[in-house]
């Protein structure tokens, strides 16, 4: 088990580093938008191309970005149902939905994409808009984005059955706060504080 909590902790590091480096291209799709915003008013010119790296940078961003959302337990549970659990129930819950939703979901995704993404590949598949980008390294983002969720699906289940093992901390608990709901835990304090005034 010391094996395979070493293989999820790099698993972990992995999408942690993904994650953080794939939030950057969020910065530049706002640049990419306000540039081409800029453009169009003082030249009266628009590029498909800039609209279309737009979108490619979303889909970048939100299929390499999944497994990191899932590394910081910010995806969707089923809080109404498996809150009434105890705590080793609802990591038993959390392990039956990796093995047979996630898992078979992260499969077929990946199954699918391949002959699309081939094919655009093999053809050359451009857009259908005038000056608009190559399709394939989108399509591409699909499997690979699959991919690191999948490899996160294996690091949770890991630490999952580990702290059903007593080997290793909760894996539900959230490490690191984000600067948001830090600013909000903050703020509430402060109310709090002067509402006891």
């Amino acid at each position: 088990m010391k094996g395979l909590l070493s293989l999820s902790s790099a698993i972990d590091t992995l999408n942690y580093r993904i994650g953080r480096a794939v939030m950057w291209l969020v910065l530049i799709m706002v640049l990419i938008s306000a540039g081409n915003a800029i453009i169009r008013k003082l030249f009266n010119t628009s590029s498909n191309a800039y609209l279309e790296a737009q979108w490619y940078l979303f889909a970048a961003v939100f299929l390499l970005g999944a497994s990191y959302t899932m590394l910081q337990q910010g995806h969707v549970k089923i809080d109404v149902i498996i809150s009434r659990l105890s705590r080793p129930n609802q990591v038993k819950v959390e392990i039956f939905g990796i093995i047979f939703f996630l898992f078979p979901l992260v499969y077929f995704v990946i199954v699918e994409i391949f002959p699309i993404l081939t094919q655009a590949y093999n053809t050359r598949e451009m857009s259908e808009n005038a000056g608009g980008l190559i399709r394939w390294p989108v399509y591409a983002l699909v499997p690979i984005g699959f991919l690191l969720l999948g490899l996160q699906g294996i690091s949770e289940l890991i630490k999952r059955l580990g702290f059903l093992k007593g080997l290793c901390p909760d894996p539900g608990e959230i490490k690191e706060v984000s600067v948001e709901v830090a600013l909000a835990e903050h703020i509430q304090q402060q109310q709090m504080a002067q509402g006891q005034k």
